[in-house]
């Protein structure tokens, strides 16, 4: 039996951009290898400047048939940075792939809902969703919790999707929804990224579930938010709308 295909046999493999995430990375990466599931992690990381990739690197000593490490050159975006990690997981064939976030603003024990949510319930993608029912963050200032809430809303208006949380990074992917989206035609790196992967499958007619969840903001590290990345979502809405009516997408 090939170490590959063992790996196929747990509940799928956890996608983990860094850069400078120092602070975390240790503890996330414990967090979620001491699930009672058995989850897999990638981290994909940045040639971060806090040598974050070298803690990984230490830590694949203690976990080296369940941790995994790719490092890019540069700081080239989340969105690049996850496409990396889809097409890695593809060719390693693992059935469910998992986007989260380094700081805890995720909670892992929260993988195992998104796991049941597609391997028992039926959905192709399962959205750790902070609206679902409610508005479920802790320690953001009303700026960002109102930012956040109505930018949903106006994707839900431009798009059609019906799903709460559209820009949510808590995910986990059944993969053959990453097999039939062109992962080289996604256009966008932020928070569009999580935009352009859903509308992409519902416009395919996947099935996409939300899972509520607690999102709680990190305290510890730096935020990558910037204006820039608000910016594409606005506009970026508009142009993935506009591809579709055209059946360029």
């Amino acid at each position: 039996m090939s170490k590959f295909y063992k790996y196929n046999m747990n509940c799928g493999i956890v996608i983990i951009p860094t850069y400078n995430e120092i602070e975390n990375i240790e503890s996330i990466i414990r967090a979620t290898l001491s699930l009672h599931k058995n989850f897999h992690i990638l981290i994909v990381d940045d040639n971060s400047p806090d040598k974050t990739f070298e803690k990984v690197k230490s830590l694949q000593t203690e976990f080296s048939d369940r941790l995994f490490l790719e490092i890019r050159t540069k700081k080239s975006g989340l969105g690049t940075a996850y496409v990396h990690g889809f097409k890695w997981a593809l060719s390693k064939n693992y059935e469910y792939i998992y986007e989260m976030d380094a700081d805890f603003s995720h909670n892992p024990h929260d993988l195992e809902r998104l796991y049941e949510a597609c391997h028992l319930s039926g959905a192709d993608i399962a959205i750790g969703s902070r609206y679902v029912t409610g508005v479920n963050v802790v320690n953001w200032p009303l700026s960002r919790v109102l930012l956040s809430y109505f930018a949903s809303v106006y994707v839900r208006l431009i798009t059609g999707m019906k799903i709460m949380d559209t820009t949510a990074g808590f995910i986990c992917y059944n993969r053959k929804v990453l097999e039939n989206i062109n992962l080289d035609k996604i256009k966008f790196i932020g928070y569009a990224f999580q935009i352009e992967m859903k509308y992409r499958a519902f416009s395919k007619k996947y099935v996409l579930h939300e899972v509520p969840v607690i999102f709680t903001d990190r305290t510890k590290g730096q935020s990558k938010m910037s204006g820039s990345i608000i910016k594409e979502a606005v506009f970026g809405v508009l142009t993935l709308r506009i591809r579709n009516l055209f059946n360029r997408l």
